[in-house]
């Protein structure tokens, strides 16, 4: 259940309503507003009448939730979520849809990424994107540079000033990475690493989840209800493409419905992956103008310097002069939608 209080109330009252839950065995997490406090409360309601609580002062309204995730959920926060960065990027709600751009993996030869990055910097570009440690179907295959990579990326951003997404698989290398990344990133595989994700909901990093590749949305959402009721609540969801019976033309099928509906059910961001979605390259820009236009906060997509040797996903990637003609066509409809969106921000008096 979520209990909502009073704007101003005081700490004793919100303090009250914490000892009580807690009493009754309730799991409570505060999510602490500037205006008011939000209560949420997980635990066994069959020997506890949630409405008695409407009696403590302070207290506004006590809604019962029937979805398992209270934190992610719009009944726990009716507004927007917008993930900020210190360099005035932001990510979510009515703000400019973002654009995140690299490699799927960070390989030897640094100069290659730093074209991508300079590319992806001219382009408007917010995030560099780089696989460090690589989770591949087969134990043969190109497994990263690890700390190498880091590195190159933060060098990268040195030279750029793009904020760096990069994917962790490992809860013992959650130090390093949060040392060179300024967005952590949970892969489809590890949606439901419940360890990870408990690990990355007590960094201070925010956190760019992808969904699974046989995951609901539910799933989706409680993976994102990991992160945050262990006290991260900057997640940014990622739809990436969900896998089908048919994979002859593309590498998963892009769920371009989960967009809109995340949106309704949950005030996190939500950006889409069109390379992993589709795993063609041909299709990365017709599917990021679709996504756009169903409500995604951004886009990532896949950029290398030469993708037919790429060490990973060279099929899916774009070239640098491709990602820069597909890049001025989006960059027009983001430009579009981010008129709307100031718009509506006028007329919401939202500054």
């Amino acid at each position: 259940m979520i209990i909502i209080m009073e704007p101003g109330t005081s700490e004793d009252n919100i303090q009250r309503v914490v000892k009580t839950l807690e009493k009754h065995e309730f799991r409570v997490v505060l999510n602490r507003g500037d205006v008011m406090t939000v209560i949420a409360a997980i635990g066994d309601k069959r020997m506890f009448d949630p409405r008695s609580l409407g009696s403590l002062e302070g207290v506004r309204e006590v809604k019962i939730i029937q979805e398992p995730y209270k934190l992610a959920s719009r009944e726990g926060k009716a507004e927007d979520t917008v993930v900020k960065f210190d360099n005035g990027v932001k990510v979510g709600g009515l703000e400019r849809p973002v654009l995140i751009a690299g490699p799927c993996s960070v390989e030897p030869e640094y100069q290659g990424l730093l074209d991508v990055a300079y590319a992806a910097k001219e382009m408007g570009a917010q995030f560099l994107r780089g696989g460090a440690f690589k989770p591949r179907t087969s134990p043969y295959d190109f497994q990263g540079l690890e700390e190498r990579a880091l590195i190159y990326l933060a060098r990268a951003k040195e030279k750029t000033g793009l904020l760096v997404v990069t994917e962790l698989m490992d809860t013992n290398d959650l130090p390093m990475v949060e040392t060179y990344a300024d967005v952590i990133q949970i892969g489809a595989r590890n949606m439901q690493n419940f360890a990870l994700l408990k690990a990355v909901g007590k960094s201070k990093r925010p956190v760019l989840l992808k969904r699974g590749g046989a995951a609901s949305i539910r799933e989706f959402l409680l993976a994102a209800e990991y992160i945050m009721c262990n006290g991260n609540d900057n997640v940014i969801l990622c739809e990436r493409g969900i896998k089908s019976f048919d994979s002859s033309f593309t590498r998963n099928v892009l769920d371009l419905s989960a967009i809109p509906v995340i949106r309704k059910l949950s005030h996190l961001p939500i950006i889409v992956d069109p390379s992993h979605a589709t795993g063609r390259r041909y299709l990365i820009e017709p599917m990021s103008k679709a996504a756009l236009i169903a409500g995604a906060h951004g886009i990532m997509m896949e950029v290398h310097h030469d993708p037919d040797n790429a060490s990973s996903d060279g099929a899916q990637s774009l070239s640098i002069p491709q990602f820069e003609d597909v890049a001025k066509r989006i960059n027009k409809l983001i430009g579009r939608i981010d008129y709307d969106n100031r718009i509506q921000k006028q007329e919401l008096g939202i500054e």
